[in-house]
């Protein structure tokens, strides 16, 4: 029954914070980057884009305990982010955690 709930938690969060972020700037600037850059710059990021991908999980599950839980796997991506883009600088760990999810 809890890990139901959990799962239905986790579900739940994910929609909120992709819905949330369709129309924010940041998930607008982060989400097709890869896609829109050139071929020198998205070659060195997609290698890069492993430890974000990785750690979607675990920013799903900080989403949904409203930042209780973290990890060394998402402490990772919210660096590697913050390194690489310079609107993630200015962006709280809870609105890197849901752009992640938007990926």
């Amino acid at each position: 029954m809890i890990r139901s709930t959990l799962v239905a938690v986790l579900g739940m969060a994910m929609a909120l914070a992709a819905f949330s972020l369709q129309a924010g700037s940041f998930a607008g600037s982060t989400a097709g980057s890869s896609a829109g850059g050139s071929s020198a710059t998205s070659g060195s990021s997609s290698g890069d884009d492993k430890v974000v991908i990785r750690a979607r999980d675990d920013a799903a599950g900080f989403v949904a305990s409203d930042g209780r839980i973290r990890t060394a796997r998402l402490e990772a991506a919210l660096r590697h982010l913050r390194e690489h883009d310079a609107t993630a600088r200015d962006a709280s760990d809870l609105q890197l955690a849901r752009a992640i999810l938007a990926r």
